[in-house]
């Protein structure tokens, strides 16, 4: 990507669709049921979408919100102006009804407002969401410079201020995914933003699976330029992919593990490499490329492997890929790790990196189990002297509990663990509260 286009400043004037909400009386206050009658469009009436509805939510949710947390949950909710439907901004007052905090409504969401903003009164308009994607760009400012890699995520959610929308960039196509329908009122007027925040010429639309289509704004719909008619290519430091951004899981490759496949990369030479999980192979091409022996892709899902198996043959040009030995072995993971175990297979590389196995609160204590059952069987068929790299992408699995549920596994096993590297979040995936730290990735040597 052109870094001329990149910095592409996507700020635009500010009296086009400009909404004032920080209509200031003396100290900042506001009477709550102003709201909708003094917050408008400039030159044009207010439409039902475009009214704010005044919200008080709880203390404990107030200092939150405050101290930068940016979801307030149904159950926060004290009291609202009115109901409102999906998209309504959403001001949020304290007791004072002075002004906190500004941000999108969900009426069908637990988490009932992604705030925007919060501090003192901001305007929200064309020119506030140019300046976030400038610096979610700026972020990213180490891949936009990288013609070795043309995949990587221009916005991060919340982490980048668009709560519950992310943008995946892969060559010349920009891939939005919304987690919430609050974003349907003000999607049209954000695509020309987003598509230059990308340096995309096409924009594809997905959709989480609690987002209901809206018209012809279906899951997989190509918003902007030519609807794609095979996976779109794109490049991972220096490696060729293409990913199945229609139909393909998240956005169609998962970018957060970049990083961790090229370290894995590092440590594959002459080695005999375990993928499990593998997906669509990214870990298998990068243990190629880095001069494996062998590399064997392991998923449950028929096409994933058939993509893992593409991503390898769309690299055979290298020296290294041509000379390593592909195979893959769908199955349950598990099933598949007890049977290599039980028959004495062993590799010198084993990945595991599983999916989220805690979607609630209720179901850490699980996960915990399966994260510990699949170290075990993970350990069991890595070679002494070899390595074994563990990810969790489980928010509600702490950091801490994962590594030393890992050192505490292999003791019981009878394994010595040496920490070859922890490692978090890419930098194209900011976490900055608690929630969005998912990503914990193990690289350690077995003894």
């Amino acid at each position: 990507m052109q870094r001329s286009r990149c910095q592409f400043r996507v700020g635009v004037q500010r009296s086009r669709c400009q909404f004032q909400v920080g209509v200031q009386r003396s100290r900042c206050q506001f009477r709550e049921g102003e709201v909708a009658s003094e917050v408008r469009h400039p030159g044009r009436p207010v439409s039902p979408h475009e009214r704010r509805v005044a919200v008080r939510v709880t203390e404990d949710a107030l200092r939150q919100v405050r101290a930068g947390h940016p979801w307030i949950y149904d159950r926060s909710i004290t009291s609202t102006s009115h109901d409102a439907p999906a998209g309504t901004l959403a001001v949020v007052f304290d007791r004072r009804r002075r002004f906190a905090a500004i941000g999108l409504w969900d009426p069908t969401s637990p988490l009932r407002v992604r705030v925007l903003h919060a501090g003192d009164p901001a305007t929200i308009d064309e020119a506030f969401w140019a300046q976030r994607l400038d610096d979610a760009v700026a972020l990213r400012s180490e891949l936009v410079d990288d013609p070795g890699t043309t995949g990587f995520r221009v916005v991060n959610g919340e982490s980048d201020g668009f709560g519950g929308l992310v943008l995946d960039r892969y060559g010349a196509t920009a891939v939005v995914k919304l987690y919430t329908a609050a974003w349907w009122p003000h999607l049209d007027g954000l695509v020309p933003l987003l598509l230059a925040a990308a340096g995309a010429d096409r924009l594809v639309l997905r959709l989480a699976r609690s987002v209901a289509a809206d018209g012809t704004r279906t899951d997989g719909a190509t918003v902007v330029g030519t609807p794609p008619t095979e996976p779109v290519p794109f490049l991972e430091r220096g490696l060729a992919f293409a990913a199945d951004v229609v139909a393909g899981q998240k956005t169609g490759h998962f970018l957060d593990q970049r990083e961790n496949r090229a370290l894995v990369g590092g440590l594959a030479a002459g080695a005999d490499v375990l993928d499990v999980f593998s997906c669509t192979g990214g870990f298998s091409v990068h243990a190629a490329a880095g001069g494996a022996r062998s590399v064997r892709s392991v998923d449950l899902a028929g096409p994933a492997l058939a993509t893992a198996r593409a991503n390898v043959e769309r690299n055979r040009h290298l020296p290294a890929v041509a000379a390593c030995e592909h195979t893959t072995e769908a199955g349950d993971a598990f099933e598949v790790l007890e049977r290599h175990a039980r028959a004495g297979r062993r590799w010198d590389v084993v990945v595991i990196d599983p999916p989220s196995f805690a979607p609630r609160q209720e179901a850490v204590s699980r996960a915990l189990h399966s994260y510990a059952r699949l170290t075990r069987l993970g350990l069991a068929v890595t070679r002494p002297g070899g390595t074994f790299v563990q990810s969790s992408c489980s928010s509600r699995v702490d950091a801490d509990t994962f590594h030393r549920q890992l050192h505490d596994v292999a003791a019981e096993e009878g394994r010595r663990l040496e920490e070859v590297a922890r490692t978090g979040h890419p930098v194209d995936h900011p976490a900055t509260f608690p929630e969005a730290r998912y990503l914990k990735t193990a690289f350690l040597r077995v003894r």
